[in-house]
C-alpha cells in the first residue's frame, strides 16, 4: 500500500435528493489512477419542475472517461432508484455486475427490454456472502426493506472499511426473508470508518409499518372489492 493511498466516496446522484442513486467509491493515489467500484445506477422521476420528462439519469460522464479502471457494479436491491437506470448507461461502462438473486432477475429483464445480453457480466451474489472485487473486499449483509433482499455492503480497503447501507427500514416482522440480525451488524461494524447511509424519512421521527401490516390491509381491501363484484355480478343477473 502506498503512503499516498486514498479511500474517496464520490456520489453521482442520490444523495440529498430522492431518487437517482449512484455512488463510486475509489481506491489509489491519484483521481486517473484510481481503481473504482459502482454501487447502485438508478433513476429519479420528472415532476412539475420537468414538464415532459418521465425519467432522469444520473450524470456518469465522470466514471465513463475512466471505465478502463472501473472494476464492477454493485446493486444493492431492485428498487428504480436504485436499479432503474443500469441498462440505460451500462453499455458506455461495460464492467461486471453483481446482486443477490431477485435483483438479478429484474435487471435481466431490463436488460431483456433493451436488447442487451447480459449473462457473461452478471454475476449472482449469495445473500451475506463475501466477494473480492480488487481492491475493495465485499461482504454483503441483507437488511429488510419493503422489496426482496436489500443488502447493505461492508466495503473493506487496506486504509479501512466503509459500511454503505444500501436503502432500509427497521421491519420487525418481514413477509418475505429473515429479520435484521443485528448481532452480526455489529460484529461487522467494528472496524467501520464510516457509514453511507441511504434511508428516505430517516431524520422523521417515528416508525415505519411493517410489510406484514401493509398485506393484511390490502388483503382486506381485495376481499371488500370481491363482496361488491360479487354483489353486481348477482344484481346484473337478475337484470338479466
Amino acid at each position: 500500500m502506498s503512503k499516498n493511498s486514498r479511500l474517496v466516496f464520490l456520489p453521482l446522484g442520490g444523495t440529498g435528493e430522492i431518487g437517482m442513486n449512484m455512488n463510486l467509491y475509489g481506491y489509489g493515489n491519484e483521481i486517473d489512477d484510481m481503481k473504482w467500484l459502482i454501487v447502485d445506477v438508478g433513476i429519479t422521476f420528472g415532476d412539475d419542475t420537468t414538464p415532459g420528462v418521465d425519467v432522469i439519469l444520473p450524470d456518469h460522464e465522470f466514471i465513463k472517461e475512466r471505465k478502463e479502471n472501473l472494476q464492477g457494479i454493485i446493486i444493492t436491491h431492485a428498487h428504480e432508484d436504485h436499479v432503474g437506470g443500469l441498462a440505460y448507461l451500462w453499455p458506455d461502462l461495460k464492467c461486471p455486475i453483481y446482486a443477490t438473486a431477485f435483483t438479478a432477475s429484474i435487471i435481466r429483464l431490463k436488460f431483456e427490454e433493451r436488447g442487451i445480453n447480459i449473462e457473461d457480466k452478471l454475476n449472482i451474489v449469495d445473500l451475506s456472502s463475501e466477494i473480492q472485487i480488487k481492491p475493495f473486499d465485499i461482504k454483503f449483509q441483507t437488511l429488510t426493506h419493503s422489496i426482496p433482499e436489500p443488502n447493505s455492503l461492508f466495503i473493506k480497503t487496506k486504509l479501512g472499511t466503509i459500511y454503505h447501507t444500501g436503502d432500509w427500514k427497521i421491519d420487525d416482522n418481514p413477509i418475505v426473508g429473515e429479520s435484521i440480525d443485528f448481532n452480526q451488524l455489529k460484529e461487522n461494524s467494528e472496524e467501520v470508518l464510516a457509514m453511507v447511509c441511504d434511508s428516505t424519512n430517516v431524520l422523521t421521527s417515528g416508525r415505519s409499518g411493517s410489510e406484514s401490516t401493509v398485506r393484511g390491509n390490502l388483503a382486506g381491501v381485495i376481499k371488500k372489492l370481491k363482496i361488491e363484484f360479487s354483489l353486481l355480478h348477482s344484481l346484473q343477473m337478475l337484470r338479466d
